[in-house]
């Protein structure tokens, strides 16, 4: 988004918080004109006992909104849309634990997330603008924090691989991505029919949780965390990507998976449905006889493998960073003088998201 939106003339201060920025992030953030990077390492609101970092966090960011005088505060977390900013401030929904939790645990979530609740709605109340990458993610925000206000939808999006000009032979495997340890992933339900597939199943992704314990894949071959070239590259081998999720707000690995080439066979949830339409296989996250089925189906036939790639491929071309960089130039012009296109300077707070 900071690239697309240089090219805009936006200049963008990026603030982030929970890990250290990798090796190869720090290389992406050198790259991007007109990024200057701030780096801490608070706890997020969503870890365990997170209060005590989540206030200083807090004081950090207005230290920096007073020596940065940003045109406009875009948080991709909650808690402090409520602070006393000058600003106008933007509140991007990407996840929430209370969805989460509804969604993978089938029941709402305990009492002891009841603070949770308390100061993420309020920081959602106070903010100018609530956006959020699909409408069933915005509906999650309204319904556990709202009614919220002013708000819109504004869909993620990825650059196409320079290297996806000449594609490469596709190869018989199944891949999935992202982190091991969330059950919202449903990696289990990839492991439960590993055995019964023609073709091999590869999970790349962080194994270890932030909290702590670590996730350990059985009957597929776990490939770890990947640098993104190196995940790029296995897009590119596989023919097919799985992502049965129980919760995805809105599945930036099955983007990259579809940009690359690979048919999509998904957890049959709103917000999946909402981005990939007719451009996807979708299993129910919890019947792994449906998965098994749908993806020795795929295996068998080559001719709907194909087909199924290129119309996710084709799908894919929407969600370009141009797009969604001219969806948030929009709300930060409206959020500044309700018109036009000015330039300005945004204040961003990264930090890594549930799901």
């Amino acid at each position: 988004l900071a690239r697309a939106l240089g090219r805009h003339g936006v200049e963008v201060a990026l603030a982030t918080m929970g890990a250290p920025l990798s090796t190869q992030q720090r290389q992406e953030v050198a790259a991007v004109p007109g990024l200057a990077l701030y780096e801490s390492h608070y706890r997020l609101e969503w870890m365990e006992d997170p209060w005590e970092d989540v206030y200083r966090a807090g004081d950090w960011l207005l230290e920096l909104e007073e020596e940065l005088a940003p045109d406009v505060i875009h948080l991709n977390s909650y808690v402090h849309g409520a602070l006393p900013w000058r600003a106008p401030v933007m509140v991007v929904g990407h996840s929430c634990v209370l969805s989460w939790w509804q969604a993978v645990k089938g029941e709402p979530a305990p009492p002891s997330w009841d603070r949770y609740r308390r100061e993420v709605q309020a920081g959602l109340q106070a903010a100018d603008l609530v956006l959020a990458p699909t409408r069933s993610m915005l509906a999650a925000l309204d319904e556990y924090y709202g009614p919220l206000e002013t708000t819109g939808v504004v869909p993620n999006g990825i650059a196409r691989s320079e290297e996806n000009s000449s594609p490469q032979p596709k190869e018989r495997m199944v891949l999935t991505a992202g982190r091991v340890w969330d059950e919202a992933k449903n990696v289990s339900a990839l492991e439960a029919v590993a055995p019964r597939l023609h073709w091999p199943v590869y999970v790349a992704g962080e194994d270890h949780h932030p909290d702590g314990g670590r996730a350990c894949p059985q009957n597929v071959n776990y490939l770890g965390y990947l640098p993104r070239k190196s995940l790029r590259q296995w897009y590119r081998r596989a023919a097919i990507y799985a992502l049965p999720a129980r919760y995805e707000p809105f599945g930036l690995s099955a983007l990259e998976a579809a940009t690359e080439g690979c048919a999509l066979v998904l957890g049959d949830i709103p917000s999946l449905r909402e981005v990939w339409q007719d451009a996807a296989l979708y299993v129910p996250p919890n019947d792994n006889a449906a998965l098994q089925r749908a993806l020795s189906g795929l295996m068998a036939n080559p001719s709907r493998r194909a087909m199924l790639a290129a119309r996710a491929q084709a799908r894919a071309r929407y969600f370009s960073p141009e797009r969604m960089a001219t969806g948030y130039l929009v709300a930060y012009c409206r959020l500044i003088t309700g018109e036009g296109l000015p330039t300005v300077k945004v204040l961003g707070r990264s930090v890594p998201q549930r799901a």
